[in-house]
C-alpha cells in the first residue's frame, strides 16, 4: 500500500476557471423552475460562486488531514482513507459512498466516528481517485469482493460496514460474501422488493408511491447511465457546468431541501464533491457502474445472514418497506427519522453517527 496525498496541479485549476468563464448558457422557458431540470439563474449563480469564491486548495488541505492510501486490487487502483481511532480496540468500520457521492460525502462524520471506530473509506472503482476503471466487469459483486480483500490486507479480521446508494448494495453484498468476517451491516437504502398483489398498509402504500414517483419522474439519469454511459461522458468530461448540473440536480431532488440543495447540504462540501469528479475525469467511469450492475437489479437477491440495521430518512428517493426487506435481510435494528434525505452523512451527520453507535456498539 502506498501513502497518497491529493495534489492537483495548478494548470488543472486554471483550465477549470477558463472553461467556466467560457460557458455557453442555454435558454430557459419562463417559470420552468426545477421541474425541467436545474434552473438557469440558480446554476449561473452557483457557477459564479464556484469560479470566484470557492477555494479548492482549502478543501484539498482538509481532505489531506486524513491519512490516505492507494493499493491495487484485482488489477484496479483503489484509493481509501484510513482513519484509526485512538482506542486500540476500536471496531473497524468500512464506509461506502454511492453516486453522485465520493469520500467527500463522509467528511462531517469522520472525526466523531473515529472516537469509536477504525474507519476505512474507499473510493468506488471508477470514482474519484480510484478511477477511472481500465476494464469491464466492475459491478457490485466485484467491488464487494475487493472490499473484503482490502479489509484483509489491513489486518481486520472482524469488521462492520455501512453504505448508502450504490454503497448500500456493495455493503449488503459484502456482508453476504464475507459473512465470516462482517459482524453487521448498516444501510440507508434498500433495493425494492416484490409487492404485486399484496395488501399494503397506508404507510407501505405511501412508500411504494415514493418508489413509483422515482421510476416515473426521477430515474432518467439512471436509464442513460446504464445504457449509454460513454455518450454522456463526452458532455460531462468536457463541460464543468454540465458536470455541476448533472450532480446538483440530484442533491435537490433527493435531499430534505426546499428551494435549493444548499437548504440541505453545505455549498462548499457539495462543490468539493463535484470537484472530485471533475478533477479526476471520472464522469464516464462512475456512470459505467450503472451499466455493469444492471443485471444485479434484475436478479432476485440471495438472503443475507448478516445482522442488518436500517436508518430511514424521509426525503430519500425511495423509502424501504420493512416487512418486505425482512424476507431477504436479517433485519435486527430499524429506525425512522423525521428529517434528512439520501445523503445523511452530509445532511444529518449527528443522526447518522448516533445511529451507527447505537447499532454497532
Amino acid at each position: 500500500m502506498d501513502a497518497f496525498r491529493i495534489e492537483i496541479p495548478q494548470d488543472r485549476l486554471d483550465d477549470l476557471h477558463a472553461r467556466l468563464d467560457l460557458t455557453r448558457w442555454p435558454d430557459e422557458l419562463p417559470g420552468a423552475g426545477w421541474g425541467s431540470g436545474v434552473p438557469l439563474a440558480y446554476l449561473q449563480e452557483l457557477a459564479r460562486y464556484w469560479r470566484h469564491d470557492y477555494d479548492w486548495r482549502r478543501h484539498e488541505r482538509r481532505l489531506n488531514e486524513f491519512p490516505q492510501f492507494t493499493t491495487e486490487i484485482d488489477g484496479q487502483r483503489v484509493h481509501f482513507l484510513h482513519v484509526r481511532s485512538a482506542k486500540p480496540d476500536a471496531r473497524p468500520l468500512v464506509l461506502t459512498h454511492g453516486w453522485p457521492g465520493s469520500v467527500v460525502e463522509f467528511l462531517r462524520v469522520l472525526e466523531p466516528l473515529s472516537a469509536d471506530f477504525h474507519l476505512v473509506v474507499p473510493s468506488l472503482p471508477g470514482y474519484g481517485f480510484s478511477g477511472p476503471t481500465t476494464e469491464a466487469g466492475w459491478d457490485v459483486l466485484r467491488i464487494a469482493r475487493a472490499w473484503a480483500e482490502l479489509m484483509r490486507r489491513l489486518g481486520y479480521d472482524r469488521y462492520a460496514a455501512h453504505g448508502g446508494d450504490w454503497g448500500a448494495l456493495v455493503t449488503r453484498e459484502l456482508g453476504r460474501l464475507d459473512a465470516g468476517h462482517v459482524t453487521a451491516v448498516h444501510l440507508t437504502m434498500l433495493p425494492g422488493g416484490g409487492v404485486d398483489g399484496e395488501e399494503l398498509t397506508e404507510d407501505e402504500q405511501r412508500r411504494l408511491d415514493s418508489r413509483r414517483r422515482y421510476q416515473r419522474e426521477l430515474s432518467g439519469y439512471s436509464v442513460l447511465q446504464s445504457q449509454r454511459p460513454q455518450t454522456l461522458a463526452y458532455a460531462l468530461h468536457d463541460s464543468p457546468v454540465g458536470q455541476l448540473a448533472w450532480i446538483v440536480e440530484k442533491f435537490h431532488d433527493w435531499t430534505d431541501s426546499t428551494d435549493a440543495p444548499e437548504d440541505a447540504v453545505d455549498r462548499d462540501q457539495l462543490l468539493t464533491n463535484v470537484m472530485v469528479y471533475w478533477l479526476t475525469g471520472t464522469a464516464g467511469s462512475s456512470a459505467r457502474l450503472y451499466q455493469e450492475s444492471a443485471a444485479h437489479w434484475r436478479t432476485p437477491r440471495e438472503p443475507s445472514p448478516v445482522p442488518t440495521g436500517v436508518s430511514v430518512f424521509p426525503k430519500d428517493l425511495a423509502l424501504p418497506l420493512r416487512r418486505f426487506a425482512e424476507r431477504t435481510e436479517n433485519v435486527v435494528w430499524w429506525t425512522e427519522h423525521d428529517r434528512g434525505g439520501h445523503f445523511p452523512a452530509m445532511e444529518q451527520p449527528d443522526l447518522l453517527v448516533a445511529d451507527l453507535r447505537k447499532f454497532l456498539l
